[in-house]
C-alpha cells in the first residue's frame, strides 16, 4: 500500500469516526432537549436538534473533545415557536437553555 493510499484510508476512517460520533452526540442532544421540555411542561417541536456550532474544548478532566452546540425549537403555549440550545462536550451535556418566557 502506497503512502497516498494509507493517507486516504486514514482520512476516510477519520470521517467515518466523526460522522458516527456526531450521530451519538446529536442523539444525546435530542434526549436532553426532550427531558428538559418535559420537566418544564414544554413541547419539543420537530423532535430534533440542529447543529449550530462545532469547536474543540476541554472537558472537566482537561481532555480535548469536540464541543457541539445544537439548536432546537419548542413551544410553551402550543401555538408559538421559541428557540432553545443544548451544548455537549463529547456526549456530555454541559449546558441547556430554553430561554425566558412570560408566565401566565
Amino acid at each position: 500500500m502506497g503512502g497516498w493510499e494509507l493517507t486516504a484510508l486514514l482520512l476516510l476512517a477519520g470521517l467515518v469516526w466523526l460522522w458516527l460520533d456526531s450521530l451519538r452526540a446529536r442523539d444525546a442532544g435530542i434526549v436532553a432537549a426532550r427531558r428538559q421540555c418535559e420537566r418544564e411542561g414544554l413541547q419539543l417541536l420537530d423532535e430534533t436538534v440542529a447543529i449550530a456550532k462545532l469547536r474543540l474544548a476541554r472537558n472537566d478532566d482537561g481532555q480535548l473533545r469536540l464541543q457541539r452546540t445544537y439548536r432546537f425549537e419548542y413551544s410553551d403555549t402550543g401555538d408559538n415557536r421559541r428557540n432553545g440550545e443544548v451544548t455537549l462536550t463529547g456526549a456530555e451535556v454541559v449546558s441547556l437553555y430554553t430561554g425566558p418566557r412570560v408566565l401566565h
